[in-house]
């Protein structure tokens, strides 16, 4: 059974990017052999380097160590401004240090997200996969899930994506991702 560690970088309790995660979620379920959890990002300190050098503060330990423990990682994100919300870019920075032992260091990482705007996520996601590069993270290519038009394809009542056509997306988009992590874990253990 794969582990992956999910990230949903908006805090908002009911965002859409958290019912699209919730939707791979379920997704990645039919699928099989993959299941995934949620890490929260809301209770982390700003990082600051004063902080780190006296000692990395409990949240942060206690958010490094789940995503150690993962096999991949699914990063969900918003757009806010053309680029990713300053929670997550907060979130990947505590990931990121120390630089010799950055956790996202060779780690399968994918990247999905949801905006009631027409092209999706594209920009949040740019940003997001070329901060990743710069720590040496594997980013997964593609599928790219980039739902734009989420307020259209969500049920008000349930919040739940209803619609059918990025069900089967995020269904492909998990098949994928299973993929991608399975070929890295196969890799590491050689």
């Amino acid at each position: 059974m794969l582990k992956i560690v999910s990230i949903c970088g908006s805090l908002r309790k009911d965002s859409f990017n958290k019912m699209l995660l919730e939707a791979i979620k379920q997704e990645s379920k039919e699928v099989g052999d993959m299941e995934i959890t949620i890490v929260e990002i809301d209770k982390l300190p700003l990082f600051n380097e004063d902080l780190e050098i006296g000692g990395d503060p409990v949240e942060v330990i206690d958010f490094k160590e789940k995503l150690r423990e993962a096999d991949g990682i699914l990063i969900v994100t918003p757009e806010y401004n053309s680029g990713i919300p300053g929670g997550l870019k907060n979130a990947l920075d505590w990931a990121s240090r120390p630089i010799q032992s950055s956790i996202f260091a060779n780690l399968p990482v994918a990247v999905a997200g949801a905006t009631p705007g027409s092209i999706g996520t594209a920009l949040s996601q740019m940003q997001l996969r070329q901060i990743l590069v710069a720590m040496n993270a594997n980013v997964m290519s593609g599928p790219k899930v980039l739902v734009g038009g989420v307020h259209q394809k969500v049920d008000s009542e349930t919040k739940q994506i209803i619609d059918q056509r990025t069900i089967s997306h995020l269904r492909s988009f998990a098949n994928q991702l299973k993929d991608f992590v399975m070929m890295y874990k196969k890799e590491k253990n050689k």
